[in-house]
């Protein structure tokens, strides 16, 4: 599956983009597990352009303060499985966005900081409300496509049993030694569905 971003969104008034069009932090490392490596390799893009993972992190984090980790579980969330960005990308954007005075630390109880977002932050999602809005939009675009095509595997692969039980039980000669070894591995195939 190929993600295409669209460019938008810019840094803010804090700071300056740097030539080239990407604001500082957002060099490499936008593959995360499902997703593509930030120079489009194989002719794939990355999933955000300059400035957008940090409007999408901004947006998650004015919902309720969240931690890195939780951040990369609810985008994964969002997409249903399909990207989640890795530590290496997500880290460091929550370190420009601390820097440039959008979120801040808060006290918790673990090892991991939690992040709330802050009067500049809110204004720079007020500013940016189209942007965002169309961001998470995409997002979820990405979720419903992963589940319309893993719904779509299922039907092929109930489509393709029932074919080939068609093909070998459609046999006037088949022995019950046969028909049983066959309702025996539909059976065991059940209960392990049933588990998962």
């Amino acid at each position: 599956m190929r993600f295409y971003g669209y460019m938008g969104g810019g840094c803010g008034k804090r700071h300056a983009m740097h030539r080239g069009g990407r604001g500082r932090g957002f060099g490499h490392g936008f593959g995360g597990r499902h997703g593509h490596d930030d120079e489009g390799r194989g002719g794939r893009r990355r999933m955000f352009d300059s400035g957008e993972l940090r409007l999408v992190l901004l947006k998650l984090i004015a919902e309720e303060p969240r931690h890195g980790y939780d951040l990369i579980r609810q985008i994964e969330e969002l997409t249903g499985g399909a990207y989640a960005p890795s530590p290496g990308v997500i880290y460091p954007t929550l370190t420009l966005l601390d820097d440039m005075g959008q979120i801040e630390a808060q006290q918790s109880d673990g090892a991991k900081k939690l992040f709330a977002i802050t009067d500049d932050g809110r204004a720079e999602l007020d500013a940016n409300a189209r942007l965002v809005d169309g961001l998470i939009a995409r997002l979820a675009a990405i979720g419903e496509e992963r589940q319309r095509t893993d719904s779509a595997s299922v039907r092929r692969a109930m489509g393709n049993l029932r074919q080939v039980l068609v093909d070998r039980l459609g046999h006037r000669d088949v022995d019950q030694e046969t028909l049983h070894a066959v309702v025996a591995l539909i059976d065991e195939a059940a209960q392990k569905i049933e588990r998962l």
